[in-house]
């Protein structure tokens, strides 16, 4: 059994990664609905992909663009999600990929 001192050392806070971490989306994988509180202790909501045990959060301004890429192109099964900048001045640009 271990003492406090070695799950202290062992422990690793869960995280959510951004969907713009992943190389490739599948348009095909299960998305997963979350909840989280925000610095104000106000609750909100958002989408997460699970990959390899890890949770990416797919933001409402990717899904968007998504939506908009199927539109075009219905049969459309990959993309790669571009971040640039941080915070509240975050901006995606989703691509199309074979």
């Amino acid at each position: 059994m271990a003492n406090i001192r070695e799950s202290a050392q062992a422990f690793e806070p869960k995280t959510t990664k951004n969907v713009a971490d992943l190389e490739k989306v599948d348009l095909e994988w299960a998305v997963e609905d979350r909840e989280g509180q925000d610095s104000k202790g106000e609750n909100f909501s958002y989408k997460v992909v699970v990959k390899d045990g890890e949770e990416y959060r797919i933001p409402a301004s990717v899904l968007n663009q998504i939506k908009t890429i199927l539109e075009a192109r219905p049969t459309q099964k990959y993309v790669r999600v571009v971040k640039k900048g941080t915070g509240m001045n975050t901006e995606y640009t989703v691509i199309q990929v074979d």
